[in-house]
């Protein structure tokens, strides 16, 4: 490979990430599904990442962003924004890394989210502005180090431990199917899982209306 090939994130970094999160995270299942295996013709298994801590993927990322900031970053805090499920985490990785997080949310974000993520111990701000905007603006008056939802190699690096997690687990797999947001969370199984196996097939999909990445792609 060279340094033209070389993987955004490598597996060096994930296995490393996977040390990092381990103690804070649980290793979730694969659960099969007969019914739905027989109606498409395949053996079908589901990651279940509902079971993780705070509900989501989301805070094998988040932590593995804690542990890389430095001394001085971790005492001054850090800042992002979301609708939900990466305010829970990184609420929960800050806690778990004794740094102070400030999330802005939406002000007609899920009543359930902005409470568990004050319960995490992170500070919620609710807005009705553009949440880019108000968190940028934030950031500069408190000096904060922003930790972006997906666009961050550290993020995709923690990511990337789920897919570790699946082809352990499934080492017959021949086709991996991934949900895509943002992206981060594909970016990091498909490096893992085509660094571990480039014959896995990795298929990103996403709701037909709003097909942000196929648009992405196209232009």
């Amino acid at each position: 490979m060279t340094n033209d090939e070389r993987p955004l994130v490598g597996l060096n970094e994930i296995y490393a990430a996977q040390d990092v999160i381990r103690p804070h995270l649980h290793r979730t299942p694969l659960a099969g599904s007969s019914y739905l295996g027989k109606r498409i013709g395949a053996t079908l298994f589901f990651k279940l990442e509902m079971f993780q801590k705070t509900g989501s993927f989301k805070p094998r990322g988040a932590l593995n962003n804690m542990h890389n900031l430095s001394e001085e970053k971790k005492r001054l805090g850090v800042i992002s924004l979301s609708s939900g499920n990466h305010a829970q985490a990184l609420a929960y990785a800050a806690a778990m890394s004794g740094i102070q997080a400030t999330i802005v949310m939406p002000a007609n974000a899920v009543t359930s989210k902005v409470e568990a993520t004050r319960g995490y111990g992170g500070e919620v701000i609710l807005t009705t502005d553009d949440l880019m905007e108000t968190t940028l603006d934030i950031q500069r008056q408190r000096n904060l180090t922003l930790v972006h939802p997906f666009d961050n190699l550290n993020t995709i690096a923690g990511t990337g431990t789920l897919g570790l997690e699946l082809i352990d687990d499934a080492p017959y797999a021949d086709v991996v199917i991934v949900g895509i947001g943002g992206g981060g969370l594909i970016s990091g199984v498909a490096a893992a899982i085509k660094q571990k196996n480039a014959n896995v097939r990795v298929i990103g999909v996403e709701p037909e209306g709003a097909p942000g990445m196929t648009r992405s792609l196209a232009s």
